[in-house]
């Protein structure tokens, strides 16, 4: 029975890029569902980044066999090797590609892009694409790459063998993830109280995620209802003094983050210096019609500037003429930005300008982008969250640990208690002090 790959995750560091979009019209022409991972662009990036991205779609089942490209081929295949499952090898001319499938079963092509030209590079991975190990005693042997615990009997390697040093690791890192934890009653953080730890889960390997938090958990937002919140000045008019009271006022109420326009993220970055504060700035905004290179240009500017949040607009003129494969290069183009440089990505659908229909597979392509949030409005629109469209959303994206921001419209407290209710994480305002006071004055008449 034939085991010819369909599915290819293919990734590239910018000395490959240009090969990359070559292989990839290549192979999509020859009828393979080819899924890029990146990079978008030749402005420099670190090809293990990349490598493990291919890999893991590999180990994950996500692609059937990855294609990875830097300089020599070599790194990414070290690291790719890292991965459980992944067996990458660097194929350098026909033979080595040939010999790679049939004696060693590899199921990641590593490429120099200095080494080889476009033509040798097609015809390596066609042959390396056509090659199956099918004898027995090849087989064999590629299964004694496997590590120990896969050579185990299944009621062995299903016992999970941790010595009392190792759980007192793990709870240590616990602790250090979720903060002190009270016995008795679960009252401690859940994944809706702590998103960051729900991330590090996911990133650790949590395949699903539970909230044990009681059904009421908004009656208990008050005390914390900063922490749900960017507090936002984007006014085309804001001024250097407005942006400097918006970060005293972050400080003094400790909000999640300040959002302001590109231009004063070294200011904000500066003046919060040392809080819990971070700086969060917008990209593409407020339309999304940017070209994609100048998106992520434009992230990777404002992180070396000093923002840890980047909120970005999608093209939502080619969401609504169906060009899906635009729309999603467009997100990963500032995802891949936002990764190089340890940012968080939220994705702003501007739904008001939606079906529910597009705003459902916006949400699925950010999902695929690997975004960190999405998010409803810019505030520039016709319209601002609602709480249907954070409910759809987060519907979409939550079983992938992402989590769904709420912006626009959000004048009080019961907007706010609304738009957590159905599943936003985080919120965007402007009015964040008057939200904050009316929750404390709310929970001290309770």
């Amino acid at each position: 029975m034939s085991t010819s790959p369909k599915s290819i995750a293919i990734g590239a560091d910018h000395g490959g890029f240009e090969l990359k979009t070559g292989l990839i019209a290549h192979l999509s022409k020859a009828g393979y569902d080819v899924d890029d991972v990146g990079t978008s662009s030749r402005e420099a990036v670190d090809y293990p980044v990349y490598a493990r991205a291919v890999a893991e779609a590999v180990s994950s089942g996500a692609a059937d066999v990855g294609i990875m490209i830097d300089g020599a081929g070599i790194g990414s295949c070290m690291v790719a090797n890292k991965v459980p499952n992944v067996r990458a090898a660097l194929a350098y001319d026909l033979s080595s590609a040939r010999n790679s499938r049939e004696h060693n079963n590899a199921n990641l092509l590593t490429l120099g892009a200095g080494l080889i030209g476009a033509g040798l590079a097609e015809q390596i991975v066609d042959v390396w694409l056509a090659t199956e190990c099918t004898e027995a005693r090849h087989l064999n042997r590629v299964a004694m790459f496997a590590d120990p615990v896969h050579n185990q009997k299944p009621e062995e390697s299903t016992a999970l063998h941790l010595s009392d040093q190792d759980i007192d690791r793990v709870v240590d890192r616990l602790h250090q993830i979720l903060g002190p934890m009270a016995v008795g009653e679960p009252a401690g953080p859940c994944v809706g109280d702590s998103p960051e730890a729900a991330r590090q889960f996911v990133r650790l390997g949590a395949t699903g995620l539970t909230s044990v938090a009681p059904a009421e958990k908004p009656g208990n937002i008050p005390g914390d209802l900063a922490r749900y919140i960017d507090h936002t000045l984007l006014k085309p008019d804001a001024t250097e003094e407005q942006v400097r009271v918006l970060c005293d006022e972050a400080r003094e109420y400790n909000f999640r983050s300040v959002c302001i326009n590109p231009t004063w993220v070294p200011l904000a970055a500066k003046l919060l210096r040392g809080c819990d504060v971070l700086t969060c700035t917008v990209v593409g905004f407020p339309l999304g019609a940017n070209e994609s290179a100048v998106k992520a240009m434009e992230a990777r500017r404002a992180i070396r500037g000093g923002a840890r949040e980047i909120d970005m607009v999608i093209n939502i003129g080619a969401l609504k003429s169906g060009d899906d494969e635009l729309v999603l290069s467009d997100i990963r183009a500032v995802v891949e930005a936002c990764r190089d440089g340890n940012a968080v990505c939220k994705v702003i659908l501007e739904t008001a300008l939606l079906t529910d229909a597009e705003k459902r597979r916006a949400s699925e392509l950010a999902r695929t982008a690997r975004a960190n949030f999405v998010k409803t409005s810019t505030g520039f629109s016709t319209g601002g969250a609602t709480v249907g469209d954070v409910a759809l959303m987060a519907e979409v994206v939550s079983g992938a640990g992402m989590e769904v921001k709420a912006s626009g419209g959000i004048k009080s407290f019961t907007d706010a208690k609304a738009m957590i209710e159905a599943g936003a994480t985080r919120l965007g305002a402007s009015a964040s002090i008057g939200i904050v006071q009316e929750a404390k004055s709310t929970s001290m008449s309770a």
